[in-house]
């Protein structure tokens, strides 16, 4: 009898073997087209940066960035593959919680919300603003 072995489980996120792929290709391109590249990631980086005091996705637009970076600096790349790792981890956690976490996580938001009500309410604060 002939087992084939298991398919192999690739540890790493999707992405990060998409990057690789494009890495290989994007070297190939003027120094014009790269710098505008590096150009445009620190952008991204930077505004996600801002993101994360001001309003915004700062969490999208930051791995984003740090995407386009990888393609031309190996820390951006060490730096993504890190960051996507974890994110892959605390997904896959968050989809391992029980029915008592996600309720107790559910009773405390709506304690928290709860608490900015009548803080409101109390201290006048207006809840619609220009209302």
């Amino acid at each position: 009898m002939v087992t084939e072995p298991p398919p192999e489980t690739n540890s790493e996120p999707k992405l990060v073997t998409k990057v690789r792929e494009r890495r290989r290709g994007f070297k190939e391109h003027g120094r014009l087209y790269r710098g505008a590249f590096v150009v445009a990631g620190f952008i991204l980086v930077l505004g996600g940066a801002a993101m994360l005091v001001l309003p915004g996705p700062a969490f999208v637009v930051i791995p984003i960035g740090l995407a386009i970076l990888s393609l031309e600096f190996a820390w951006a790349e060490n730096l993504l593959d890190r960051s996507l790792v974890k994110a892959d981890e605390a997904k896959r956690r968050a989809q391992e919680t029980t029915p008592r976490q996600r309720i107790l996580s559910a009773l405390a938001i709506a304690c928290g919300i709860g608490a900015f009500v009548v803080l409101a309410i109390l201290y006048d604060i207006p809840l619609i603003p220009f209302a």
